[in-house]
């Protein structure tokens, strides 16, 4: 396996290449996932039968909590990638602790919005609307709690075989489908609960 010493770790190998090539491409099936997601709720939207409509659900307390926390985790899992590069194990460990601590905490407050909604009567079978809603919530809530599990599981390789080029690929391919969970929450907050609250 030839180094290149000039390149970042997670890229300094041509598998590594090829990894995060391969990423990139799973990363647009992905998007493919969450666009018909999306396509589904503007076409359910206002299917709300004898359920509730957005605006009488939606609170912004509990939804600016999540977006605060999950993009501070961005920020954390960002921090993270710069320590890796300057080869500070303790330190990349730290922020990724920290920003799957903020991932659990973001699940803790989706968590009891959804309980919220069963409790108002806007459960999953309520409405072609609130089916949508709770399904898309729901999908992106299970890559949150996917990428927790995975996260864990990065953090015990890096802890058992230090930053090694394997284990700095792992963990940037990690990174990007962090920041990835967050872009798709930013378009949750803008098109699902802020147009929703309008």
């Amino acid at each position: 396996m030839k180094i290149d010493h000039s390149l970042p770790l997670e890229y300094s190998t041509e598998e590594n290449r090829l990894k995060v090539l391969g990423f990139w491409i799973f990363l647009g099936a992905e998007i493919m996932l969450f666009a018909t997601l999306f396509a589904s709720y503007f076409t359910l939207v206002n299917r709300t039968g004898n359920g509730p409509a957005g605006a009488d659900i939606f609170e912004i307390t509990p939804v600016l909590m999540e977006t605060i926390v999950l993009l501070t985790s961005s920020f954390t899992i960002g921090l993270g990638v710069h320590a890796m590069r300057l080869r500070n194990k303790k330190a990349m460990l730290s922020f990724f602790a920290v920003t799957l601590l903020l991932g659990a905490g973001f699940l803790a407050v989706e968590i009891s919005e959804f309980v919220h909604y069963v409790h108002i009567g806007a459960g999953l079978q309520t409405s072609a609307f609130t089916s949508i809603l709770l399904t898309t919530l729901g999908t992106h809530g299970a890559h949150v709690t996917l990428g927790i599990f995975w996260g864990l599981f990065i953090m015990l390789q890096v802890k058992q075989r230090g930053l090694t080029p394997e284990t700095a690929n792992k963990s940037f391919i990690f990174s990007l489908y962090w920041h990835f969970l967050d872009v798709v929450w930013i378009f949750i907050f803008s098109f699902i609960y802020l147009k929703g609250m309008m």
